[in-house]
């Protein structure tokens, strides 16, 4: 996230400038300080930390747009909220459309009624919704996909692929550089 913030607040100038805020889950600061691998909160509780940093932001800057986001778990957090909060968009890096081999287990339903415009960036072999699965979803036509060639979850292809993690990070920046803009159109 700290490579994707960087890079969308150097390239933020080409759609009239942008500010790039992020945040981590308090459980995962947790986990930087006493290490180990703690479990996420509750749904409950990320809902209502993603709701507070979003108020905190408007109390910040009341005039300017928002487009909220996150990594996994984060950009699914987000996308549970973005109409509610009323956000204008919605960027979405490695989205886990179900668990790890519970493909049966989807978590799509609140993005088929989905009125909040959004961009999901994913690794066309993601083990938690590859390309091929998600072409099998119900999802509303507000969501456009940057499908990143041989990508894992983390956007990471393979070495026979051609492509280089640093391609699609870059080719993932410019992607949601083009959506931001579109969004101020």
């Amino acid at each position: 996230m700290e490579t994707f913030a960087g890079a969308l607040t150097d390239m933020g100038g080409t759609v009239g400038g942008i500010n790039v805020v992020r945040f981590e889950f308090p459980y995962m600061a947790k986990r930087r300080v006493a290490g180990g691998r703690r479990p996420p909160d509750r749904g409950p509780t990320l809902l209502a930390e993603y709701r507070q940093v979003i108020s905190n932001l408007r109390t910040r800057w009341p005039r300017r747009g928002l487009v909220i986001g996150g990594k996994s778990m984060g950009g699914r957090i987000a996308s549970m909220i973005a109409d509610e909060v009323g956000v204008d968009g919605l960027v979405c890096l490695g989205y886990p459309f179900h668990p790890a081999g519970k493909p049966e287990r989807l978590r799509v339903s609140h993005l088929e009624g989905l009125a909040t415009p959004g961009l999901f960036c994913q690794g066309s072999r993601d083990a938690l919704g590859s390309q091929e699965e998600v072409a099998g979803y119900t999802l509303n036509d507000g969501i456009s996909f940057c499908w990143l060639p041989d990508g894992d979850h983390s956007f990471k292809p393979r070495k026979r692929s051609g492509f280089s993690l640093e391609q699609h990070y870059r080719t993932a920046q410019a992607r949601i550089i083009e959506f931001l803009a579109q969004l101020q159109r």
